[in-house]
């Protein structure tokens, strides 16, 4: 009868775990979208980038929510780098504000990286129609 009770709590406490691991993931979510909105909203009012539209793909904030890497998108004349360095050099500015709007423990450390999913998808989908054009021709 103790060994059954004893393992009836391992059972529950393995239970907990992962309800409090998905109640974490959770969080991690729903933190990754309110640091990409407020970001994005910031951003948009406070830096101004001539000719470029600049947006906010995706926010990964890591578990222990001391750092978000920021991924961005440009649409313009090749001007990636120059965004992202204009990005880096307001860096601190950006995470004040977003300490002023996002009221968590730690203001996360923004990390910003280039996003080129867009580009590739854009590639890829440029191959598919060469390839039933092609395929087309065959036939």
């Amino acid at each position: 009868m103790f060994r059954f009770a004893q393992h009836a709590n391992q059972g529950r406490s393995r239970f907990n775990a992962l309800a409090l691991q998905r109640t974490m993931k959770h969080r991690q979510l729903r933190v990754n979208e309110l640091v990409k909105r407020e970001l994005s909203a910031i951003i948009a009012r406070e830096i101004n980038f001539e000719g470029v539209l600049v947006s906010i793909n995706d926010v990964d904030v890591t578990p222990d929510l001391k750092s978000a890497h920021v991924f961005v998108s440009t649409l313009g004349a090749d001007a990636g780098a120059r965004v992202i360095d204009k990005l880096e050099a307001h860096r601190p500015a950006l995470q004040a504000e977003l300490s002023r709007h996002v009221v968590l423990k730690y203001t996360p450390h923004l990390v910003f990286h280039l996003d080129e999913s867009i580009k590739r998808g854009a590639r890829v989908l440029e191959i598919l129609n060469e390839i039933d054009k092609l395929g087309g021709e065959d036939e």
